[in-house]
């Protein structure tokens, strides 16, 4: 499923794919600038979007092999909930 099709299945309940256009849009772009500013989004039973630090570390350049350092940056992370665990297995 992509983003069109969640946007469609959104439409199904909404009867107006303008509508749910928005919706997704709006919950993506309210996640997004919150893990922006550093905050945490916690949707019961469904799971957290959360922000964490990537220590800097070493690696290496696949191609020639030259060791290289990686900077340390905050990514986001996804942990699932309970339900959605559940869901899957």
């Amino acid at each position: 499923m992509n983003k069109g099709d969640l946007v469609n299945e959104v439409a199904e309940v909404l009867n107006s794919k303008k509508d749910a256009q928005s919706a997704v849009e709006c919950v993506f772009s309210t996640i997004t600038d919150s893990l922006s500013e550093g905050e945490s989004v916690t949707l019961i039973g469904f799971g957290t979007f959360k922000v964490v630090r990537r220590e800097a570390r070493k690696g290496r350049n696949p191609q020639t092999g030259e060791e290289m350092d990686i900077e340390a940056r905050d990514v986001p992370k996804f942990v699932p909930g309970k339900n959605l665990k559940e869901a899957v297995k």
